[in-house]
């Protein structure tokens, strides 16, 4: 198993020092889905909902997101973010959540990536609470990377 970066010789948690680290173009995918019926599915795509057209309060609300991941996540680098795209489309079963995140700098916005995911099916969810409380957020995974030293990646 490789050694966890966020982790000091004796085990206790640092932010990794990225200062010798060379700027590189970098990129993140991810993704997740919030499975719901289909007639909440019909009241999200229908933009008839009392709260508005959830589909692009989400997006924004993942874009939001992206921008504040180093204020949630304890050991994330504050980055300057080049774009942060995210989208919310109709899927069989429910709503797929897509966010493309890129940077120039010396460490990867995987986790921007996730967060915006993460925060736009939490906000589809608080949006369509009301019709159906039973709806599942369900995998919200990394799908693909470029960029850094550990090169590219995908699912």
């Amino acid at each position: 198993m490789s050694k966890l970066t966020h982790l000091d010789e004796a085990g206790r948690a640092r932010m990794v020092d990225v200062s010798d680290k060379a700027s590189t173009a970098r990129e993140a995918v991810a993704q997740g889905f919030l499975r719901m019926s289909p007639a909440t599915l019909a009241l999200a795509l229908s933009g008839d909902g009392k709260k508005g057209d959830v589909r692009a309060v989400a997006e924004i609300a993942g874009v939001m997101a992206a921008k504040q991941t180093s204020a949630l996540i304890p050991m994330c680098h504050p980055l300057a973010l080049s774009t942060v795209e995210v989208r919310v489309e109709p899927a069989d079963g429910g709503l797929a959540v897509t966010a493309r995140v890129k940077t120039t700098g010396p460490t990867g916005v995987e986790m921007e990536a996730l967060t915006a995911v993460s925060v736009a099916c939490l906000t589809l969810y608080d949006m369509l609470k009301a019709a159906e409380k039973g709806m599942v957020i369900e995998a919200v995974r990394l799908t693909a990377k470029t960029g850094g030293k550990s090169g590219d990646w995908s699912a």
